[in-house]
């Protein structure tokens, strides 16, 4: 079992970095705009971390499997608290023109020099933005096999409390008349306190298995196309890409379109959007997943919060009061559903040496879709506007498609245990049980 004492500190920090970014993201998007940008370069700015992160995290990675998980921690901390530096010398100073553009393609966009830092600031935050990884890694070092499910719900619930509480501080202090600078000021003084968490409480644990295991006995890492060639594995990657390029189209349109004249937002209201999407997502994916996965199969759970996700989206474009309260709560429960779900999918798929090959594709493959989805979603809203929430419904619209697909394959593979034989409508005569209730070897759940 894990040992409070372990486990208490990681998810304090956990709740400490998604707190400190939660406070910057939402006025990120009036950032761009006020320095001369719009939604194609509040895309491109997303799109700029997490392309650095793609390429950063595996080698932060790797570092941490040989100089331990807390080294690397505190380098990103101190990563992103230069970041946020730059963040407050970007407000601080004038808006100085540098070029212009104007076309069909971008739309009118000015180069200033506060968008350069702006974009230097979340490049180099980045680049050393391997937290999340490593912290995960950490998680796992110190987690016995039967607790490591319900410690990473843990971490999850407190990022996800993070999420509740930045964004409301952040609406509330920027209206002060410290303006932005405050909320900056504040994650910078947080992302301080996580690295003294880090430095004096967390403890680093030696006994991993890249510490342990001698070289001969260390296993032959698979190539992406072995991972590939695991059985469904490249159905679940695929779906993997489909969530996270449709979550971002949304991630990246909804702040311009709240902000915009169609919803006329305040960043005090934007901020309450974010908190109650983190709310909501909390208690998804505390009780409510924790209830729903021990009595449904993960295959289920993909579809149903795949329809819901979908729903979420397309209630977005509608636009009136009681839309968005819809949009917050079937996104926020639609997400918390699937992609947990998802994720255990991929990782039931790996056996022994695939696993960290088949998590670390699917980590690519969620970090190229994001990519794409900032980029593409940010153009895609320059020309159709709120319809881009459409198309995200219909992306999820295929997921779940291709979800069904992929529970009546698993059938054959013992995943699912058939409890009626009886006359069913749906998927032939017994498939929906198959894709509905999960095997218990001694426990018959009806």
């Amino acid at each position: 079992m894990t040992k409070w004492r372990q486990l208490s500190p990681i998810l304090v920090i956990n709740f400490i970095t998604t707190l400190s970014f939660s406070l910057v993201l939402p006025f990120l998007i009036v950032l761009v705009l006020d320095f001369g940008g719009n939604a194609l370069i509040y895309g491109l700015l997303g799109a700029s971390f997490s392309l650095f992160q793609l390429i950063a995290s595996p080698i932060l990675g790797s570092w941490s499997d040989k100089k331990g998980r807390r080294p690397i921690l505190l380098l990103s901390h101190v990563g992103t608290m230069i970041s946020w530096v730059g963040l407050l010398i970007a407000v601080s100073i004038s808006v100085t023109e540098l070029t212009s553009i104007n076309n069909n393609i971008i739309g009118a966009v000015m180069i200033t020099v506060p968008l350069v830092i702006l974009f230097l600031s979340r490049i180099f935050d980045g680049m050393t933005g391997g937290a999340v990884s490593v912290a995960n890694a950490y998680l796992a070092d110190i987690s016995s096999e039967e607790d490591l499910a319900k410690n990473y719900g843990y971490m999850a619930v407190a990022a996800n409390l993070g999420f509740v509480v930045g964004p409301t501080m952040s609406g509330l202090l920027s209206n002060t008349s410290f303006g932005l600078k405050l909320p900056i000021i504040i994650a910078l003084g947080i992302g301080l306190i996580g690295f003294f968490m880090i430095f004096f409480f967390l403890d680093e644990d030696i006994s991993t298995p890249s510490k342990v295991n001698s070289e001969e006995s260390k296993p032959k890492s698979k190539s992406f196309r072995d991972v590939l060639k695991i059985p469904h594995v490249s159905i679940l990657l695929l779906l993997n890409f489909l969530i996270f390029l449709a979550f971002n189209f949304f991630y990246v349109s909804f702040p311009v379109y709240a902000l915009g004249p169609d919803l006329g937002w305040s960043l005090t209201q934007l901020g309450l959007f974010y908190s109650g999407f983190g709310l909501t997502m909390a208690i998804t994916q505390g009780p409510i997943l924790s209830y729903a996965s021990k009595r449904y199969s993960e295959g289920f759970l993909i579809i149903l919060g795949s329809i819901i996700l979908g729903a979420g989206f397309a209630a977005a474009a509608i636009g009136n009061n009681i839309a968005i309260v819809a949009c917050v709560l079937l996104v926020s429960v639609g997400n918390g559903i699937s992609y947990p779900s998802l994720l255990a999918l991929i990782a039931s798929h790996g056996k022994g040496n695939d696993q960290g090959r088949i998590q670390g594709v699917a980590s690519s493959f969620g970090s190229v879709a994001s990519i794409l989805g900032l980029i593409s979603g940010g153009l895609l809203f320059e020309s159709i506007g709120k319809n881009i929430f459409f198309i995200s419904a219909i992306i999820m619209l295929l997921v779940t498609l291709l979800s069904i697909k992929f529970a009546i394959m698993e059938e054959g593979h013992s995943e699912y245990r058939i409890h009626h034989q009886a006359n069913h409508t749906f998927l032939g005569s017994h498939h929906l049980h198959h894709i509905v209730h999960k095997k218990h070897e001694n426990v018959q759940v009806e």
